[in-house]
């Protein structure tokens, strides 16, 4: 079978800033599930600055007997309209759908969408390869595990799929499928890796738990290096992001690979996340020793009252402990924030914005709180009637889709602004910047928050 896996045109904030996009690594795991026997392509619209007309293209030209498409909350039109276009040209070609989103909204997605045939629901490695091979053998795939089915007019979610208890049987994602050499910064090549799947917490806004479940599976260490080592040797990468949830959730193995990597002597530099809570000192070492540059703080917010809400479990004084325990060792620290939840006030905001400077984090990001389907805060703003628009484009973290208590659409979008303002706008950062960095966040990133923030404020 021919099988054509895409990420559809959009737009991104993101690659507006820095100028690229990361590999999509979920079509790259199901590429490598189905590749033997099939005759598999992946489209990355993004990287390849792809239009509707390209894809329009590479769909005639392949001519795919299966389109599977991933897709984020803010891209779903764009897939909406790739899968009607694929339907277009052959109304026999089976479309599927994978990702966050689809996993928790099957019906609405179905009804929004009718072109799609299935949506493979969670973790989709094996429910896809399944599917693949019911349709390559004419079989009837209504019983598949983690499969919904498009019956025409209802929706069947078939039970569950159990989530894969040993994650090293996973082929390595299928890179040769990806056009690596469209993933760089400042001409340097980077690459993704997710060494494990799984989060014990429960985050308001955040659906990973509920996507690959809340029991923590790893990678072996051997794994990791193998994917490593692959990366490093055939497409010359030495820029790597572990995109897991909680790289070191498990801290002696977080410790034995930064080890590794060092005894094998890869030549790279990577970054990776961590809770404050579970921070130490130790760990930071063995990191910074290992090639590690930066790590990522989910820090949230500077008001004890909205980490309780949010269910985030940890104090702001956390947040400063860790930051100082990841300096020390010499590591660059990014910390992210959220403003604009339900019952935010003024007060709150500003507790966040002042204490992203006294952190002592070396980069904040900015966001503005999102209901993603499948998360609590979407059941939550459901409940109380707080969604201002299902605009599936507006649900980027940079645009309000929530009715607040105390902030109107234009006024949260103002608060936004002002919190990367008041970051990166001292004058003890831009010299840092300008010295450090040849001015990139005075001269990129900065005109492309106010440009956002005006588009925001222009369309609320």
């Amino acid at each position: 079978m021919r099988i054509l896996l895409l990420s559809p045109p959009t737009t991104s904030a993101i690659k507006a800033v820095v100028g690229t996009t990361g590999p999509p690594l979920g079509l790259a795991y199901l590429a490598s599930m189905v590749k033997d026997g099939h005759d598999v392509r992946i489209v990355d619209s993004l990287a390849e600055d792809y239009t509707y007309e390209d894809v329009e293209r590479v769909i005639k030209k392949y001519d795919p007997d299966v389109v599977g498409i991933t897709s984020t909350t803010s891209m779903m039109p764009d897939a909406y309209v790739v899968a009607k276009m694929a339907k277009t040209f052959n109304e026999d070609v089976k479309m599927v759908m994978g990702g966050p989103h689809v996993t928790f909204v099957p019906e609405r997605t179905l009804r929004e969408c009718p072109y799609i045939d299935y949506i493979v629901r969670g973790e989709g490695e094996l429910t896809f390869r399944e599917l693949i091979d019911s349709l390559e053998r004419n079989r009837d795939p209504s019983s598949i595990p983690g499969l919904s089915v498009n019956l025409r007019g209802k929706v069947k979610n078939n039970s569950p799929r159990p989530l894969i208890e040993d994650i090293d049987t996973i082929p390595v994602p299928s890179y040769d499928l990806l056009p690596m050499e469209k993933y760089q910064v400042n001409g340097v090549r980077f690459g993704t890796v997710m060494t494990s799947r799984g989060c014990p917490f429960d985050c308001a806004f955040c659906s990973s738990s509920l996507q690959f479940g809340r029991r923590w599976r790893g990678h072996s260490d051997s794994r990791v290096i193998e994917e490593l080592r692959h990366l490093h040797e055939k497409y010359r990468i030495h820029e790597i992001e572990f995109l897991d949830d909680t790289f070191t959730l498990n801290k002696p193995r977080t410790m034995r690979i930064a080890r590794r990597i060092l005894e094998e002597g890869l030549d790279i530099s990577w970054s990776a996340s961590s809770r404050v809570d579970i921070f130490t000192e130790e760990v930071a070492a063995a990191m910074k020793k290992g090639g590690c540059h930066t790590i990522y703080f989910g820090i949230e917010s500077g008001s004890q009252k909205i980490l309780n809400f949010i269910g985030k479990g940890i104090t702001p004084e956390q947040s400063i402990s860790a930051v100082k325990k990841a300096k020390k060792q010499g590591l660059n620290v990014l910390g992210s924030f959220v403003i604009g939840f339900p019952e935010e006030t003024k007060e709150d905001i500003r507790k966040t914005i002042k204490l992203s400077k006294k952190a002592g984090v070396d980069f904040a990001q900015f966001t503005i709180a999102t209901p993603y389907p499948g998360t609590r805060l979407w059941d939550y703003a459901l409940s109380k009637k707080l969604i201002l628009t299902f605009n599936w484009r507006k649900y980027t973290t940079l645009d309000p889709v929530m009715k607040l208590k105390n902030f109107t659409a234009q006024q949260i979008t103002k608060m936004f602004q002002r919190a990367y303002l008041s970051f990166y706008l001292r004058p003890s950062y831009l010299i840092k910047d300008l010295i450090f960095r040849k001015g990139f966040i005075f001269r990129r990133a900065i005109p492309n928050v106010i440009k956002m923030g005006k588009s925001a404020i222009g369309s609320g």
